[in-house]
């Protein structure tokens, strides 16, 4: 991919979670919603390094690694809205949805749960000898969990082809991660596992890339997982909802000049503005067209609310 085409893809994760805000304020989606708004580069950039068959775990905040994975935009409007959308017929919404289809292994509202699970899916990955690498996505409060501990030294013992990038944002939930552990950067814990911890631009597609394609690489060939932290700033609140009284005056203005878009735009010449924009036009095109298509996804039938609830 190429310049334009990480352009397209994070434009569309940012108009997707702009427009997801919409529909909220309309009260066409129920429940909470965590948006990416500012952290597109990041699965845009970790996923170009990713191949089919090779799985990926997000975080509650995970829409976009979803988009970057390939999942069909109208089915993802429409499980938000609780229609019986072709993923998860309306059942997980914004904080479960997954699409095997695509090697998304899901959400899940639970922080840091994801590590176990993607760990799992690794293990299955060196036991059936397919090659498939797993990538798990966190934000910096999950590496105070127990269980990503836990995780992290089993998938390191065992040398399973695990990757785990650290979205971090600077805030756990509503407090600074640097009022939460005595570290400078969290890749710095990766040596406590014995494993490689690399800190990268977050806001940049190609850094995010080059470090997730050699920790990749480096688990595809079997020397175990590697932790990337990416550096990133959200320009929404924790939670839909959320005023964001704790962060600093200013702070969210500055970010909107960092963030990955307004990078890209600020650096263009006319030629390549002018074809940004085309690209924006296009793709506020296919996200109208893709909420006119889940609108049109019936609700979910109520008798079959017992469904899949055990196998």
């Amino acid at each position: 991919m190429g310049l334009p085409d990480d352009y397209r893809l994070m434009a569309r994760i940012r108009r997707f979670e702009e427009r997801l805000t919409a529909l909220k304020d309309a009260g066409e989606i129920p429940g909470s919603i965590h948006l990416c708004n500012g952290q597109e580069a990041i699965p845009v950039g970790a996923c170009r390094a990713l191949r089919d068959g090779d799985h990926v775990t997000a975080t509650y905040r995970g829409h976009g690694w979803a988009i970057a994975r390939g999942v069909d935009l109208t089915g993802l409007f429409a499980e938000m809205m609780g229609r019986d959308s072709a993923l998860c017929g309306g059942r997980a919404a914004s904080p479960y949805l997954s699409d095997p289809g695509r090697w998304f292994v899901g959400e899940n509202s639970i922080v840091g749960a994801g590590v176990p699970i993607a760990t799992g899916a690794a293990l299955t990955a060196q036991r059936t000898g397919s090659g498939a690498v797993s990538v798990v996505s966190i934000g910096d409060g999950a590496m105070n969990q127990g269980n990503v501990h836990e995780a992290l030294n089993l998938a390191a013992v065992l040398d399973l082809p695990l990757v785990l990038v650290v979205e971090n944002n600077v805030y756990s939930e509503m407090s600074r991660i640097s009022d939460m552990v005595r570290v400078k950067q969290l890749a710095e814990r990766a040596a406590g596992y014995g494993l490689p911890g690399r800190v990268v631009d977050g806001n940049d597609p190609d850094a995010v890339y080059d470090a997730v394609a050699e920790a990749v690489d480096r688990a595809r060939e079997g020397s175990g997982p590697s932790i990337v932290e990416a550096m990133t700033e959200r320009l929404v609140g924790h939670y839909s909802g959320d005023a964001q009284h704790y962060r600093p005056a200013g702070e969210i203005t500055a970010a909107r000049q960092r963030e990955p878009l307004a990078r890209i735009r600020a650096a263009a010449d006319a030629d390549l503005t002018a074809r940004l924009d085309a690209i924006d036009a296009e793709v506020d095109a296919e996200i109208e067209a893709a909420v006119t298509a889940a609108r049109a996804v019936p609700h979910p039938d109520p008798a079959t609310a017992r469904e899949h609830v055990y196998v």
